[in-house]
């Protein structure tokens, strides 16, 4: 044991200075608090001067808005920040009950599975999948329509031209019109 245990009495003893040193550094924060709070308040809040015309009192009007925009300017920074770094803080402790928390990583072993036995594992034997998507596809007849087939048969336009040129075509017809 290279480790001395200390008696009671001089644990009691340390704890009892730790705490008379702890208060006296919280008494100094305190007062250093205080003077600081009275620092600040002689610059920013100087004492008033009651002005004697109306012209001076518009103008410690004007001067006591720019400093409540300034102020009010200043407020909504600090509250930013205050609320940044609290969205922060909330992060890290969910980060930290993460990392800390009961969670622990199982270790993996390689399996050989289909993607059928897969999605079946994963979804339960109620739910049947069939990875072959073609499977579930409908079957379509394709029908060829007339007009398409005379279509595809037309191979040069010239060759259609003399067709509908003939006694039963088109260009006879307009000609006895005409």
């Amino acid at each position: 044991m290279s480790e001395k245990k200390m008696s009671s009495s001089r644990k009691h003893h340390i704890k009892s200075l730790m705490l008379s040193i702890a208060k006296g550094l919280l008494e100094e924060e305190e007062k250093e608090r205080e003077e600081e709070r009275i620092r600040y308040m002689e610059e920013s809040c100087p004492p008033v001067s009651m002005p004697r015309s109306m012209q001076e009192l518009q103008e410690l009007c004007r001067e006591i808005h720019h400093k409540i925009d300034v102020m009010d300017e200043e407020r909504y920074d600090l509250n930013m920040k205050v609320t940044k770094s609290d969205k922060e803080i909330d992060d890290l402790k969910i980060k930290v009950q993460d990392l800390m928390g009961k969670f622990k990583k199982p270790v993996l072993r390689k399996v050989r599975m289909s993607a059928d036995a897969m999605l079946k594992a994963l979804l339960g034997s109620k739910h049947t999948v069939n990875m072959e998507l073609r499977a579930n596809l409908k079957q379509v007849k394709k029908e060829v329509k007339e007009e398409d087939k005379d279509l595809r048969d037309v191979g040069d336009w010239r060759k259609n031209i003399e067709d509908k040129a003939g006694m039963d075509g088109r260009k006879k017809m307009f000609e006895t019109e005409a």
